[in-house]
């Protein structure tokens, strides 16, 4: 395989020169230039890309841990994540972690090894020390309310999104609330139940266990959740869906089954995704482009900072 001298040798140049044109020096003529870049075509010679970042440094890679990319909340942030790095000149890795604590370990041993230069984790599954372990080995960013002292976090505030729709509800004549949730454990979705309990709380409802539908994430959870929702001997009046495909299966189902939305019950989506406007769903947008693109401007900053991002209430025909 050709080396530097080789194509030096090739070109009829020395070594330094072949060095300023494989790193776009300026003060190459164009005659030595085009005679290394022809040399090098010759002897098919390709610069060694780990080489080059070993010596910078850096990889200009940003490793990302997502329980699900297929999910509409995580492909949304996806997208903002992407194209920030487009603009920033970084590279994404991708881990899918599935929530699964060595899944989401692998992509903190990757910043430790150097094989990216910081990390974005979506929705964890490991406890806060155990990041904390990685955090000098590269810069961490984790997307979720918390105001976590060392690692920045970078969100919308799911605490008050959830509150806003339980008001949001409670002003439209409801008492009887239940709702939908992807996942019990995890930050934001305690916060979702302290805010979903509070309210009740306020207007003296008790929690009932039952109104409370778990591991809800896609359009055919929505469909099941009709079917547990008939099931129920006294049913809520309303629910709050934390995402918008979850609540686009709900309202289809629910029309076969003769359930009438809002008549029989009203739901309120999150996320504000496409299929909320083309089912004529009332939700919560969730700024989840304009957080992506966040998550990569810090983890890509000397100085990253947490950052809550506004949400905004979408109002259709479905409450």
């Amino acid at each position: 395989m050709a080396n530097i001298r080789d194509v030096a040798k090739q070109a009829g140049v020395s070594v330094t020169t072949v060095s300023r044109v494989l790193n776009d020096h300026p003060y190459v003529t164009e005659e030595k230039r085009l005679a290394v870049e022809k040399a090098m075509e010759e002897l098919g010679y390709y610069q060694n890309i780990n080489a080059i970042h070993l010596s910078k440094g850096e990889t200009r890679l940003i490793g990302v841990a997502v329980p699900f990319i297929n999910h509409s909340y995580f492909s949304t942030l996806l997208n903002g994540i992407a194209d920030q790095a487009l603009v920033c000149d970084y590279n994404l890795v991708f881990y899918q972690t599935n929530y699964q604590e060595q899944e989401e370990r692998k992509a903190l041993e990757a910043l430790k090894r150097k094989q990216v230069d910081g990390l974005l984790i979506l929705s964890r599954a490991s406890g806060w020390e155990a990041i904390e372990a990685y955090q000098e080995f590269g810069p961490i960013v984790v997307c979720e309310s918390s105001n976590h002292t060392r690692i920045p976090c970078v969100s919308v505030d799911h605490y008050e999104a959830f509150r806003f729709g339980m008001r949001y509800m409670i002003q439209k004549g409801h008492r009887h609330i239940g709702y939908c949730i992807g996942r019990m454990n995890g930050t934001n979705s305690n916060l979702r139940e302290m805010a979903y309990c509070e309210e009740l709380e306020f207007i003296e409802e008790p929690y009932r266990k039952d109104w409370v539908f778990n591991n809800c994430l896609t359009i055919e959870d929505g469909k099941r959740v009709v079917n547990e929702y008939m099931s129920l001997e006294e049913k809520p009046s309303a629910l709050l869906i934390t995402s918008d495909q979850v609540a686009a299966g709900f309202k289809m189902e629910a029309g076969k089954q003769g359930i009438r939305v809002p008549a029989d019950v009203a739901i309120l989506g999150f996320d504000n995704h496409p299929i909320a406007e083309a089912l004529d769903l009332t939700t919560i947008e969730l700024p989840l482009h304009e957080v992506g693109m966040s998550l990569v401007e810090q983890v890509s900053s000397k100085n990253p900072a947490s950052a809550i991002y506004p949400f905004e209430l979408v109002e259709r025909g479905s409450v």
